[in-house]
């Protein structure tokens, strides 16, 4: 049965992996996008402009926000709750791969090139054998 800590605890790990992803993908396309296209991707910005602090003190502390939201999923993912692990797996494998996505504030996704190649080549065509 839900119960109001159940609830708490997936509003609490979907927002920590919803923080990760946009995040690190700001982060990442902040250089890259012109300011016209820029439009949705303004954490660095914005949060330059709402606390007066240079660039790269943005980036310090919108990665600390990055670290603390790891902290949640964290936690949400150690702490036994209903949730089966099968579900907890798989917002934990979504957040894992956000960060590969867009970590080093890199954009693989958008800009696919050999490290993604790479990896699903070793995934899917060269895998280990178990």
């Amino acid at each position: 049965m839900a119960t109001k800590e159940v609830f708490d605890w997936v509003l609490k790990i979907i927002k920590g992996t919803s923080t990760i992803i946009r995040v690190m993908d700001d982060m990442a396309l902040h250089k890259v996008l012109s300011k016209k296209e820029d439009m949705l991707h303004r954490s660095v910005e914005c949060y330059m402009k709402q606390h007066g602090v240079s660039e790269q003190h943005a980036y310090l502390e919108l990665n600390k926000r990055v670290e603390n939201a790891w902290k949640d999923v964290n936690h949400g993912c150690l702490r036994p709750t209903a949730i089966p692990m099968h579900l907890l797996s798989c917002v934990l494998n979504f957040t894992r791969n956000g960060n590969f996505m867009y970590g080093g504030r890199k954009d693989i996704f958008t800009n696919v090139g050999d490290t993604l190649n790479d990896h699903i080549t070793s995934l899917f065509v060269d895998p280990l054998p178990i």
